[in-house]
């Protein structure tokens, strides 16, 4: 069995910073893509950053320049490091998995970010 925990979310004033972490256990497949999603109440999940073998790193717009994305494939941790945070960055933070050759999603708990002054 498959599991995803996030941590590092907390209230931050804009401008901060925060650096969420997620920790995969089981046994799984080492073909696959990790990211990190967040959701805003009444808006719809959106993506926030991919890392991948094949297309490396990608970001949604809203947040390029500002977070980085890195993975530990050894430790099986996925990291999120969160700069120039804005109110609007506010959500909950998901960690996903795909297990590429199966087309199987896994999703943690998610983390509260929540920017405000």
């Amino acid at each position: 069995q498959v599991q995803l925990v996030e941590s590092g979310g907390g209230l931050v004033e804009p401008g901060g910073s925060l650096r969420l972490s997620c920790a995969a256990s089981g046994s799984f497949s080492s073909i696959n893509t990790m990211g990190w999603y967040r959701q805003a109440p009444g808006k719809e999940r959106e993506l926030v950053a991919t890392e991948t073998a094949t297309r490396g790193t990608l970001y949604g717009d809203s947040v390029k320049g500002r977070f980085t994305i890195s993975r530990d494939n050894a430790s099986k941790m996925l990291h999120l490091q969160m700069n120039s945070l804005k109110p609007e960055d506010s959500a909950v933070y998901y960690c996903r998995l795909l297990l590429v050759t199966i087309s199987r999603d896994y999703w943690g708990q998610g983390t509260q970010v929540t920017v405000s002054s």
